[in-house]
């Protein structure tokens, strides 16, 4: 006899509620904040992870390749793909790293710069519909349990 097929249940609901596995529920949530942010930028041309690569690399010039591939959680094939495009879009200088001329140092030209305040203005209503799901203190649990999730998980690694 067959098994009953059970509906899928919406976000927020069954396993994808509050009854969830708390790694699934991150995910869940990972992958509803990109597609509003890839929704948020895509008049801008830009999508998330070129975002995350330009705030990373307006927030600490001289980064490396390797660098920014370990703080934006991508490979270093895709940070070389993304870099190759902004700096073909005039938005990231390279720059040889004078102690090691191999090593390339990256930062962001004025117009990247001017790319990237017109990219955080269209993320920053994202981030407003986020904060607006927990009151202050809230928020603030929240912020503190991710970071901390990012970093014990990384040190187990």
């Amino acid at each position: 006899m067959p098994r009953r097929v059970k509906a899928v249940p919406r976000a927020g609901e069954g396993k994808r509620g509050h009854d969830g596995y708390l790694g699934y529920l991150v995910r869940q949530a990972h992958v509803a904040v990109r597609a509003a942010m890839d929704k948020a930028l895509a008049e801008l041309g830009v999508t998330s992870p070129q975002f995350a690569v330009l705030t990373m690399i307006g927030a600490y010039p001289g980064l490396s390749g390797a660098d920014l591939a370990r703080l934006t959680f991508l490979t270093p094939q895709t940070i070389n793909l993304i870099v190759g495009n902004l700096v073909k879009a005039g938005a990231v200088g390279k720059s040889a790293d004078p102690a090691h001329g191999r090593i390339l140092r990256l930062q962001t030209t004025a117009d990247g710069e001017a790319l990237l305040r017109r990219c955080k203005a269209r993320v920053q209503e994202v981030e407003e519909r986020l904060a607006g799901l927990a009151g202050r203190e809230e928020e603030k649990v929240v912020r503190r349990w991710l970071a901390a999730v990012g970093a014990k998980l990384a040190t187990d690694r």
